[in-house]
Formats: C-alpha cells, structure tokens, sequence
C-alpha cells in the first residue's frame, strides 16, 4: 500500500465546497444526503501538473488531482468519489481520512471516445488503511503525467502486472478476475444444494474449469499460458 509524499511545490490546501460537487455531479437527493451523513470536508489537497512538477502533460493526463475526503463517521461509499471523479474534469486521487488513520483510493479515469468533454470511470479501487503518520514515499519516477497517473494507479491494483499490460489491460483482466470468482461461488452454492449424484459430477467440473481460468488470469505466467 504507497501513500505518496507529494512535493511542497504542488500542494493548495483549498476546501471544496460540497455544493461545487452536487452540482458537478448533478446528483440525487439520497446522494446529496449520503454526503451529509458521511462527509466532514473535502479538500483539494495537491496539483500534480507540468508547471508544479515538471513534467510534460499527455493529451489523456493533462493534470492529476489530488483530493482529501475526511469522513464523520467510518463508512464512505463508492458513489460519494465517483460524484467527486464525476465532478472534476481531471483524473484524481483520493486520501480517504477517518480518525488517525487515512486510505488511498482512485478510479482509473481517461477521455470518452465517444463523446468529447467526457470522461470514463471504471470501478473504485481503495488501498488499504494505514496509520496518517506512517511513511510516505517519493512519487514514482516518470517521463510524464500519462505515465505518472499509470505508476500511481498501479500501486492500488491488487493483482499483479504481466509483462507488456498497460493499466487499463490490467485493470480489464482484474475485472474479469472478480467476475470469475463471483461464478466460482455461485458454483460452490448450487455444490452444496445439490443432491442428485450427475448434477453434482457437472457441477464438479465446472466448477474445475472456473477455478483453472480463475488462476490463470490471477497469475497467466505461473498458470502456463492456459489451454492448449
């Protein structure tokens, strides 16, 4: 789990108001309401962009934003940072603070192909939570913001990198990952419920087959490239 050191140089420490996001993200009244229940303050915490860090911009990463969401209580759902993501036409990173302790998250975000001024979220990713005090490191190395937004994205990903994927690849194979597990269990369920003997023989073997995909998509070079 990386929690950054960002550079003095990018930080603004500017509180957002929650109505900038409300309207940003043109939400409902349950989510308006989640806001209120769930979140203390929103601060726009850091700028990483080429005049605060040097490094050219991409056409899909002009900026990077980083946004502290410090919550009431101990819970914040997906939806309150996909409003924020929604409401911010950079990609962003979020610090999740409850407490003393403090959580990264992020949603990998690039430009619509099929609308211009839009943007494409896939789902959440959340580190996980640590001590506010713990160390931080250096933001990773990179010829870029495009490149930098992929090191910092990276990071949160739970399932490791296969040589030559890029992280939307990696982001696509970890969610045909959960997928597979969600068709594993369902196979575990109907296992167990069973009581006819042939059922419970096809149900063995798919339920073989779903686990053989499922490690091989974990971990395609221990796996041995799948099926002939």
């Amino acid at each position: 789990m990386t929690l950054y050191q960002y550079p003095p140089q990018t930080a603004l420490k500017r509180v957002i108001p929650k109505t900038r996001i409300y309207d940003g993200a043109n939400a409902s009244t349950a989510l308006r309401d989640r806001f209120v229940r769930e979140v203390d303050q929103i601060i726009w915490a850091h700028k990483l962009a080429p005049e605060t860090l040097n490094l050219p911009a991409t056409a899909a990463v002009p900026e990077i934003q980083v946004f502290r969401v410090t919550l009431k209580g101990d819970v914040l759902h997906d939806d309150i940072l996909r409003a924020v993501d929604r409401a911010i036409p950079f990609p962003l990173m979020f610090e999740v603070v409850e407490g003393d302790r403090v959580q990264p998250a992020a949603a990998y975000k690039r430009p619509s192909e099929a609308e211009r001024g839009k943007w494409v979220l896939s789902d959440l990713l959340r580190g996980d939570w640590v001590a506010q005090d713990s160390p931080r490191q250096p933001l990773p190395v990179a010829v870029n913001m495009g490149a930098l937004y992929d090191r910092m994205l990276s990071a949160l990903l739970p399932v490791a990198p296969v040589p030559g994927e890029d992280v939307e690849t990696r982001l696509a194979r970890l969610a045909a990952i959960r997928a597979k597990e969600r068709e594993i269990a369902q196979l575990q369920s109907r296992l167990k419920r069973e009581s006819q003997f042939n059922i419970k023989v096809t149900l063995h073997g798919q339920l073989a087959e779903a686990q053989a995909a499922f490690d091989h998509m974990k971990d395609p070079d221990k796996a041995g490239g799948g099926k002939p």
